[in-house]
């Protein structure tokens, strides 16, 4: 079965694999959404299992993660052609002054298997810069992620930001990173705190009100 070998090869991290996976599925007739649903979506909610469990750590994550995007690559004009919604749509960057993005690469990532649209807007993210994407793009979730501790004044800065030009009504803003805590989140009027990519991704659907 062709779904079984694209949710094998994305727990294998194996993205040659995962790509055919994702070609003879489609080649047998299998529903984009189908194959995005039971293969993808299904194998990296196992990872994020398994990573809890910590029989995974964050390497097997990041392989995993790739080999389910190159399958997603290879579904993403299909999945448009049928018509199928994501998710829901998430803003996610590293926020000014901070260039770290392996957790914030990641936790895009796990959102993407999720069946999430995100748009990544990379590091040393300014407020006006989150401000200017959130009007653009219209998402539930905008993400914040830091590694230092003397940028995580700019998560603050950046919900003023959002509150300031009115669109904090309409989001939902979660963080996270190394120094982060649930403390800080309540602190500068985040909605959520996630600790690891895993739990971002229960944390965006749980803000976004989505199954």
């Amino acid at each position: 079965m062709s779904l079984e070998a694209i949710y094998n090869a994305v727990l294998d991290g194996n993205a040659p694999a995962a790509k055919a996976g994702v070609e003879k599925a489609l080649a047998e007739g299998v529903a984009p959404d189908v194959i995005l649903k039971d293969g993808l979506i299904a194998a990296m909610g196992e990872v994020g299992r398994l990573f809890e469990e910590n029989e995974y750590f964050v390497p097997e994550m990041l392989v995993s993660a790739r080999a389910m995007q190159g399958g997603l690559a290879i579904l993403k004009p299909y999945l448009a052609d049928s018509g199928a919604k994501p998710t829901g749509k998430v803003i996610i960057g590293t926020v000014k002054g901070d260039l770290h993005d392996i957790g914030k690469n990641l936790v895009a990532m796990m959102l993407e298997g999720a069946g999430w649209e995100v748009v990544d807007l990379g590091t040393d993210v300014t407020p006006d810069k989150f401000v200017k994407a959130a009007l653009e793009h219209k998402p539930q979730v905008v993400g914040m992620s830091a590694l230092l501790t003397t940028t995580m004044p700019s998560m603050s800065g950046t919900v003023k930001a959002l509150e300031e030009a009115g669109v904090r009504g309409q989001v939902k803003v979660m963080i996270g990173g190394a120094p982060v805590t649930d403390a800080f989140a309540k602190q500068i009027g985040a909605d959520g705190y996630a600790a690891d990519a895993s739990s971002a991704v229960r944390m965006a659907k749980s803000l976004a009100g989505v199954e």
